[in-house]
């Protein structure tokens, strides 16, 4: 299944880096973004997520609260959300092994990562907007998370 623009976003529920649960309607109330990162302590991933950590207060002033997705285990995402001093909810989509990413359509089955892509939601969890790089080497443009979000 893929997700698309005007559609309610999936609800889940995963493990954050402290082992909390969190869900998608734990972000109702708020716009909000959903990021999938493929590959945590990588050059691409560790850039992109420090750079919602920098600008982290331009995103609380747009209403919106943020979470990151990975098909890595918790603990995996603990330390990479310790060492970057990440101060979002990095979730675990480990097991069963990327299942909402694959709910979300953006899970790369022969790499068994997601995508990197943002889901941009209103405060009734419907996907606004979708921020994607056509390749797993390649940043999404930051900018473009405030801009998403503004239009909301």
């Amino acid at each position: 299944m893929s997700v698309s623009i005007g559609q309610v976003a999936p609800d889940f529920s995963l493990p954050d880096q402290t082992g909390e649960a969190v869900s998608r309607a734990d972000l109702t109330g708020s716009r909000a973004l959903i990021v999938f990162i493929p590959f945590p302590f990588t050059s691409v991933c560790d850039g992109e997520v420090c750079a919602i950590r920098d600008n982290f207060t331009d995103l609380s002033d747009l209403n919106a609260r943020v979470v990151v997705i990975t098909c890595h285990a918790r603990p995996t995402n603990a330390r990479w959300a310790s060492e970057h001093s990440l101060n979002h909810p990095v979730l675990s989509d480990f097991w069963p092994h990327g299942a909402v990413a694959t709910e979300y359509g953006v899970f790369n089955e022969q790499l068994g990562v997601a995508t990197r892509s943002t889901f941009v939601l209103d405060e009734n969890g419907v996907v606004r907007d979708i921020i994607s790089s056509e390749s797993l080497g390649a940043a999404r443009e930051h900018d473009a998370y405030a801009a998403a979000l503004a239009a909301v």
